[in-house]
């Protein structure tokens, strides 16, 4: 049987859970909202650089990833920072959706699944 692992558990979520050799990562938010979309853009994907390598995991192993944005007239520069950061040649399938994020200063979110290594 397989090992459930999760990681960084708070009283509402855990950023990550590991199981059967996938890594689920929770919705993943800039820490710092004050900046624009292309500077949310690159916290979240370093957050989910740094929770993947936690895993034994990186971002040519993604499984699968649901943007989140608050405006759509972000998707430009979005996509942008997503196109100089993903792994060429291994881009996973994705969705991108607007939607009311929890707080009103985030402008993106990420939820993304991925094989571990």
């Amino acid at each position: 049987m397989s090992e459930l692992k999760r990681y960084h558990v708070g009283p509402r979520l855990s950023e990550m859970t590991v199981f059967n050799g996938v890594a689920y990562l929770a919705g993943q938010v800039a820490a710092d909202g004050s900046q624009d979309i292309t500077g949310q853009t690159q916290q979240v994907l370093a957050q989910i650089d740094a929770l993947l390598a936690e895993a034994g995991s990186d971002k040519s192993r993604l499984l699968q990833v649901v943007i989140y944005l608050k405006d759509l007239a972000d998707f430009p520069k979005m996509n942008d920072v997503w196109s100089a950061w993903v792994a060429q040649g291994n881009t996973p399938p994705r969705a991108t959706v607007q939607a009311e994020l929890a707080k009103p200063e985030w402008r993106v979110e990420m939820v993304c699944t991925a094989a571990v290594n």
